[in-house]
């Protein structure tokens, strides 16, 4: 594919607050791993103005323009066509991803983006899986801090519990995980408005979750706990991360017998977990009605979000256990901003992996990070500046010497 296309990375969405950031990451890692790549968008004023400021990057690959809007669908067309990848930060998703998502399925390349809303997410399975599968794309969703901290660290602790116990007793044995993430930082315009847009509409996506009857993957229930390896206390929350993981679980087919995963949000104290649900419960309330949800919309624009001391003073740290045969293998991910500057990093080095290397895991579709592109990920993400750590733990004699 790369040598029939005029581009191996198309960035759309480079003139927004996120994308900006993708686009500076990627202008700078251009210097010591050149690729052809373009920056997207509607505003050929506003595209110009990025470029130039990538152009002082000293050694960096300087990138083309590409005119097209988010529903002109000739042009998003022409824009799939030309390039192997698309990574895409123009939301909300909901409302603005499908159209470029659908020209990707259908001319075979490969895409990228941010979402963590769960409808959205569900509607491309609908409507782009069978045409990515049918073109060879790869259309992988929740490219960011949601969700390729817990896909890949929940990926690598399975890759450990294998080696620890062997091809043929790993195969035999029923595999439970558990993630939990804490972090610090503070939301843009365009996040906030698909938060609320994701809590308007949960009602619907719970009765829309889907169902997957006599299949070997699971989610762990328990809704609260003490997580002695993680020292945090852990509550269960309904985001989109488990879904990934377990999507994860049922592509890959290499997380043992059965494979069980709960998602949770973790702190030290128990009371500021409390806190943080009264919180979103209020929000959630709110975001039910129109006339508070446009009060809430109108709090936080599209196109702001935090200067560059409010990310520097991001963090954020995802913890995972695996368990299975009398081992376990307790696990971190640490990183900085996990809303903006990590997140961007992780959606380029996505976009990266997609059109540039070779031995991916062989599958087409819409996927998941760790379904899609597998262990290739791991040292662009080291790259990106997070670290992964993994230990492992036996507890039992069922373990093999």
């Amino acid at each position: 594919m790369a040598g029939e296309r005029q581009f191996d990375l198309v960035l759309f969405g480079a003139t927004g607050f996120t994308g900006g950031l993708v686009a500076d990451y990627l202008a700078q890692v251009s210097v010591e791993e050149p690729f052809r790549w373009a920056i997207a968008g509607r505003n050929p004023e506003k595209l110009e103005s990025v470029r130039a400021r990538l152009a002082a990057i000293p050694g960096a690959v300087r990138p083309a323009l590409i005119m097209a809007g988010a529903d002109d669908a000739d042009a998003l067309s022409r824009l799939a066509a030309s390039t192997v990848a698309v990574i895409t930060t123009v939301g909300p998703y909901e409302q603005l991803g499908g159209p470029l998502a659908y020209a990707c399925a259908a001319a075979g390349t490969h895409y990228a983006d941010l979402a963590g809303e769960p409808r959205f997410v569900h509607r491309l399975h609908g409507s782009c899986d069978a045409l990515a599968k049918q073109n060879g794309a790869r259309l992988v969703p929740s490219c960011g801090f949601e969700s390729i901290p817990p896909d890949i660290m929940v990926m690598e602790a399975v890759r450990e519990l294998r080696r620890a116990l062997g091809d043929r007793v790993f195969n035999a044995v029923d595999v439970v995980a558990k993630g939990g993430a804490e972090a610090h930082g503070r939301v843009s315009g365009g996040t906030w408005q698909s938060a609320i847009g994701v809590m308007a509409g949960m009602r619907e996506w719970w009765g829309q979750h889907p169902a997957h009857p006599g299949e070997n993957v699971h989610a762990v229930k328990t809704p609260f706990f003490h997580e002695d390896h993680w020292q945090r206390w852990a509550l269960l929350v309904p985001t989109i991360d488990p879904e990934v993981v377990m999507h994860s679980a049922r592509v890959r087919r290499d997380y043992g017998h059965t494979f069980s995963y709960g998602h949770y949000l973790v702190a030290r104290n128990p009371l500021s977990l409390a806190g943080l649900v009264a919180g979103a419960g209020g929000l959630f309330l709110l975001a039910q009605f129109d006339r508070s949800r446009r009060w809430l919309l109108g709090r936080l624009l599209p196109g702001e979000g935090p200067g560059q001391v409010q990310r520097d003073n991001g963090w954020f740290t995802f913890h995972v256990t695996a368990s299975a045969g009398g081992v376990t293998v307790v696990g971190t991910m640490r990183g900085g901003d996990p809303f903006y500057g990590d997140t961007a990093r992780m959606l380029a080095e996505a976009g990266l992996c997609l059109a540039l290397d070779r031995a991916l895991p062989a599958a087409a579709g819409v996927l998941t990070p760790a379904s899609a592109m597998g262990e290739r990920l791991v040292p662009r993400l080291q790259r990106a500046g997070l670290t992964l750590e993994l230990r492992l733990l036996r507890h039992s004699a069922l373990a093999p010497s």
